[in-house]
């Protein structure tokens, strides 16, 4: 049975909104450009034009696992950040929009020279500023050996492998190299708010990046300690945080003689992100 572009994409979407997802459209037009291999534009251009068979299979599948709350990047294979395709796999945690305000910050900061990343997941943070500051050499530290080979294939596909080195590691143990920035969005949903996430996070994201247990601030109290040994003189280190952890992470880093940090808020006007400089 033929059925235009058009008339699956409406199908789809109403598939998605009766399962409760909210970007039911969105969702349902990133699928179908996937499942026919097209971009925005060609899509447009032929929505009354009669899908391909192979594409509606594919699109139906796409479809079945997105009712099953599997996320879309993961579906599709990656996920867009700071403007650049980076992979997506269950291994990793999908890149979200709030940490791009890492980014934001890095950029304006005195161009660094070494660039070190804590828990690099799929490489969307260490690639992005490696591939915009292309006199920098970085490394990238993470305990899982599924994430470390995400993030090798996804900075060889920006061509920035070269000046970033991988390796597994529990956060700073180890390292002897003192670097200009560090980068880091560890684990810090507390256990008791795991239960509350979105199906998609809760479901199809690795537990380990998302929550170390407890009240969700183990890694910045592992990492505090002996931050100070591996920055350069005029560094600054960057950390995510949680939107009501602000106070509590600069605490843990205060008791190492840490002056109060700068608190970033993301593009929704929460904290998000922990700004210290040596």
């Amino acid at each position: 049975m033929s059925e235009t572009f058009d008339a699956a994409l409406r199908r789809g979407a109403a598939a998605l909104k009766a399962a409760r997802i909210d970007s039911a459209v969105g969702d349902a037009r990133a699928l179908m450009l996937w499942a026919a291999e097209i971009d925005a534009v060609q899509l447009t251009m032929r929505l009354r034009e009669d899908a391909p068979g192979t594409v509606l299979a594919k699109f139906k599948t796409a479809l079945d696992k997105r009712v099953g709350r599997q996320p879309v990047s993961q579906i599709i294979g990656g996920r867009l950040f700071w403007g650049r395709w980076f992979e997506v796999t269950s291994d990793v945690l999908d890149p979200r929009p709030e940490s791009e305000i890492m980014i934001v910050r890095a950029l304006v900061l005195p161009r660094p020279k070494r660039v070190l990343e804590l828990g690099v997941g799929s490489g969307c943070i260490l690639g992005t500023v490696l591939a915009e500051r292309p006199g920098a050499i970085g490394l990238g530290i993470d305990i899982s050996d599924a994430a470390l080979s995400v993030a090798r294939r996804n900075l060889e596909f920006l061509g920035v492998s070269e000046r970033g080195n991988l390796q597994k590691g529990d956060w700073l143990a180890g390292i002897t190299d003192s670097f200009d920035l560090v980068l880091c969005n560890p684990p810090y949903i507390a256990e008791d708010e795991m239960s509350g996430l979105s199906p998609e996070v809760r479901l199809y994201e690795p537990h380990m990046a998302l929550s170390p247990g407890g009240d969700g601030l183990a890694s910045y109290r592992a990492i505090a300690p002996t931050l100070r040994r591996v920055m350069a003189t005029g560094g600054t280190a960057l950390f995510e945080i949680g939107p009501t952890q602000a106070k509590a992470v600069a605490d843990i880093f205060a008791e190492f003689d840490w002056a109060k940090p700068e608190v970033l808020k993301d593009f929704d006007g929460r904290d998000r992100c922990l700004a210290f400089t040596v």
